[in-house]
């Protein structure tokens, strides 16, 4: 783990009763960057860790009073999730196995070149920051957001003059530990602006955790958060880590902040103000380091007015606040976006070079976009499948609500490129490339179905999203023109 410049030093905790190695371990770890904290038995090592953030812990063996292997096993089943090196004079391998079955992540034997201390070190947190991120991915994450950060964080998502703001404003704050409450409506780009902020912070190295607030159960949303221990309830036959934990030494993603029911709001507070939580059916505190970015689509002030939003913690949580312009006031962003969508949609699909034609970007640049970037990276998507020829058409274009006969979402102003989408008499071509015969709506609904359908290899799920409807509209269509995928 050889980290940027940005990145934290290592808080390491040394427990052994030898008083000149501890120190001398503690020591070289000093001149090696990385912040060491010693302890002379496993009680007093217990009692730092239930107070204070570390990232890995070196622990002896045989020790008077609590040994080594009983601390492991404190570790494990109640303490703070982190990884341990488990140091012995004693090379036996009965010892080393049944320190790896009470989860130490490593095993040295003394004496030991403290130069592969560090290694060793570096490794097992390394380690551990990945598995928590990708435990959390597979908890929270979307494979949509996911792919649409992914191409969009890499290029930012604009050059517009209120996007070179938002981007200089988020220069200067990335490397603090400030609060940040990013706000703007959905689909433009919350999430983008918070993995960018983790990245160039110095807690780049640590785990970034997205939570959506509003898309875990009520009922479950305190154990995601703040895990569980074993017993704490029917059905908790072993302890779970929350997500607050596993952020620990990173950055925790609260998406739609002001879903948050005011029970947990207290919580969140109190989280906040004290950098400790408690697992559910606990009965200790437990240290964490996190940076909090916020997002939301709401009003917060309104809903503080209204009584659904604690003032306290809107006042936490708006440190710094970054307020993210919806697509329809930064139109010049649109054929950069645009084209960035298109080219990585074609690499997907394994289609040569699209571009994009003069009336496609009149069609886009005319078009509100409701739903900002996400409804247009949901546009464009749809016209790569459903395109022929190397550039994609005006007439390729769609929009979710104004496609399979659900109600439009343009203005009266936005009637003359519309029309564009649905081909007339004059310039319409036939199968056989000729103008002629018009085919229905019902015909070109069907035909877009049945494309879908086959590039998705009938995945209803996955189809209803290329073509912007939802699930249930999709089944109605099947049913309607009788295909049977």
């Amino acid at each position: 783990m050889n980290g940027s410049s940005n990145a934290q030093p290592l808080r390491v905790l040394i427990i052994d009763d030898e008083k000149n190695l501890r120190d001398s371990i503690a020591a070289y770890l000093q001149t090696e960057g990385i912040e060491a904290q010693t302890a002379a038995s496993g009680e007093a090592g217990k009692a730092l860790l239930e107070a204070e953030r570390f990232d890995a812990v070196v622990v002896d063996l045989k020790m008077p009073g609590m040994s080594g292997l009983d601390f492991l096993t404190w570790l494990k089943e109640g303490g703070p999730l982190l990884p341990a090196i488990m140091i012995s004079a004693h090379g036996d391998i009965k010892d080393a196995v049944e320190a790896m079955k009470r989860g130490a992540a490593d095993y040295l034997v003394k004496p030991f070149n403290p130069e592969e201390l560090v290694v060793r070190l570096r490794m097992v947190v390394e380690n551990a920051r990945l598995a928590a991120s990708a435990s959390a991915m597979q908890t929270v994450a979307d494979k949509t957001v996911r792919r649409s950060v992914a191409a969009l964080d890499a290029n930012w998502i604009g050059s517009s003059p209120a996007m070179k703001e938002v981007r200089a404003l988020i220069e200067r704050v990335a490397p603090t530990d400030s609060t940040v409450l990013v706000t703007g409506e959905s689909g433009t780009g919350k999430e983008v602006v918070a993995r960018l902020i983790h990245r160039l912070s110095k807690r780049a190295n640590g785990p970034f955790i997205p939570i959506n607030m509003g898309g875990i159960p009520e009922n479950l949303i305190e154990s995601e958060l703040f895990g569980y221990e074993k017993g704490a309830f029917t059905g908790a036959d072993s302890r779970k880590t929350g997500l607050c934990e596993l952020a620990s030494g990173g950055t925790l993603f609260l998406d739609e902040v002001g879903d948050m029911p005011l029970p947990l709001q207290v919580k969140i507070l109190r989280m906040l103000q004290e950098k400790k939580i408690m697992r559910l059916g606990g009965s200790r505190q437990i240290p964490i380091d996190v940076r909090i970015v916020a997002a939301t689509n709401k009003d917060l002030e309104q809903a503080v007015k209204q009584g659904q939003f604690r003032e306290d913690l809107f006042y936490r949580l708006a440190v710094i606040r970054l307020r993210l312009p919806p697509l329809r006031e930064r139109r010049e962003d649109i054929p950069l976006l645009a084209q960035l969508f298109v080219n990585r949609f074609a690499a997907e699909m394994g289609r040569t070079s699209l571009s994009l034609s003069g009336d496609a970007l009149q069609v886009l640049q005319n078009y509100p976009f409701p739903g900002n970037v996400r409804e247009l990276e949901n546009a464009v998507e749809r016209a790569v499948i459903l395109s022929e020829g190397p550039q994609l058409l005006g007439k390729d274009f769609s929009f979710a609500g104004s496609a399979m006969g659900e109600p439009s979402v343009m203005s009266t102003a936005d009637v003359r490129p519309r029309t564009a989408l649905v081909p007339n008499a004059t310039e319409t071509p036939n199968d056989s490339g000729q103008k002629g015969e018009i085919k229905s709506l019902e015909e070109l609904e069907k035909e877009a179905i049945l494309k879908a359908l086959a590039f998705y290899n009938g995945h209803r799920e996955k189809t209803a999203q290329a073509l912007g409807i939802t699930r249930r509209t999709l089944l109605n269509k099947l049913k309607e023109y009788q295909i049977d995928e």
